[in-house]
């Protein structure tokens, strides 16, 4: 296969991205609820943070089923489980059954199980899914949730796409359609040296969010030969930011780049600090993840100019304008992984034939074309994306380097 599977609206009006090597009759592909404490933001932005399970609440939901086609596909979701977990797992539902709809009702039959957001429901989920003939299970949501699923799964040698953005549940036959923080520190260092950056500071906040995107940052600006001036790390404790903040303005001179991948939550009591701090940020380029796309950033005018990948935002909004239009609200951003999965596995269905889920077919290099963009899975479960760079305006994100048509 020479180019992504590009799975397109087949819906009137949605614009088409040109052909690639192939091109399947059906809507375009295209992260979860607030983070606990010790992983601030982990879940709630798009390029995907992954949250600690909320404990289940309230009785199980029944199953159902969308769809009446031949090939049985589970979706396990946290339909019953505790805070904003089931508001989540609706609009996922939600996302779902507009893939099949403008998919023109392919020959696909979603089973819908309910795991309360924990690893024995998730387990039992899959079971039953698997029981009941799903060939390939979509989810589960949550990183502690996985495990329970893959378990049942692996037994009977069926792929799981999961959601979560915890890379540490990934692995063999176990796939995560998200958005992983390695994928954004990647791409913006990258092109940070593309333009002619080559000394870098960082504040990193100490969270579990934090452990990954430091990993991925010193992994890249050593692949990329850019040198780490100061890489400072900082706590929920005042004390702790100021410090971090003391230390990054005395070494800033030394920098022509600051990694600030923080939320834009917090993001404003960071560039405080460092101002407190006397340092100059006019004179080095500021840049962070996806985290930065949130109002507060685009309203901080120190932040204006400022750099972070994310997916092109056209393919969201257009998924978002058809999501309204059907169910009358706003989607939660990770529902686009529900739809993209089942965009995916009919896509899959109908060109595949009998190793449609084999992992041959879903580590295809070439990847897929989904609503935020390419993606495509590697053997050890994880993803790739193709992603924008964007940069900061007072109204929002605005393309500073488009992502990719392709991988290379």
């Amino acid at each position: 296969m020479d180019g992504p599977i590009e799975l397109l609206p087949s819906r009137p009006g949605v614009t088409r991205r040109s052909a690639l090597s192939l091109i399947v009759a059906a809507p375009a592909l295209a992260g979860c609820a607030n983070v606990q404490s010790a992983i601030s933001n982990f879940s709630t932005y798009l390029p995907g943070q992954d949250p600690t399970a909320p404990a289940p609440a309230g009785p199980p939901q029944a199953s159902t089923s969308l769809g009446t086609g031949s090939i049985k596909a589970g979706l396990i979701l946290p339909l019953s489980g505790a805070g904003n977990a089931p508001a989540i797992a609706q609009s996922m539902r939600n996302a779902a059954e507009l893939a099949l709809a403008e998919f023109q009702n392919p020959n696909i039959q979603l089973l819908v199980k309910d795991d309360g957001g924990s690893a024995q429901g998730a387990q039992q989920a899959a079971q039953q899914a698997i029981d009941e003939g799903a060939e390939i299970i979509l989810g589960p949501l949550y990183g502690v949730a996985v495990p329970g699923a893959a378990q049942v799964a692996r037994g009977r040698n069926i792929s799981v796409i999961a959601f979560s953005t915890d890379s540490s549940v990934a692995g063999r036959g176990v796939y995560l359609l998200s958005f992983l923080p390695e994928s954004d520190v990647s791409r913006i260092v990258d092109y940070a040296v593309s333009i002619g950056k080559r000394s870098f500071a960082a504040m990193i906040r100490d969270n579990a969010y934090g452990n990954v995107v430091e990993a991925a940052f010193k992994q890249v600006a050593a692949r990329r030969g850019a040198r780490i001036v100061v890489s400072e790390r900082y706590g929920s404790d005042r004390s702790q930011l100021q410090n971090a903040a003391r230390n990054v303005a005395q070494a800033l001179p030394q920098a022509d780049a600051l990694f600030l991948p923080e939320d834009g939550e917090a993001i404003g009591g960071v560039i405080e600090a460092l101002t407190t701090a006397g340092a100059n940020l006019r004179g080095v380029q500021l840049f962070g993840t996806g985290l930065w796309d949130h109002p507060r950033v685009y309203a901080n005018a120190a932040l204006q100019g400022g750099l972070y990948a994310a997916p092109d935002p056209a393919g969201y909004r257009s998924f978002a304008g058809r999501y309204r239009t059907k169910y009358g609200q706003e989607p939660v951003r990770a529902s686009t992984h529900a739809y993209d999965a089942v965009a995916l596995v009919a896509a899959l269905a109908k060109t595949q034939g009998g190793q449609r889920f084999s992992p041959d077919v879903l580590q295809n290099a070439s990847g897929f074309a989904g609503i935020d963009g390419l993606f495509r899975f590697r053997p050890d479960g994880t993803n790739e994306r193709g992603l924008a760079v964007m940069r900061v305006g007072s109204g929002g994100g605005q393309v500073a380097s488009a992502a990719p048509r392709s991988f290379v």
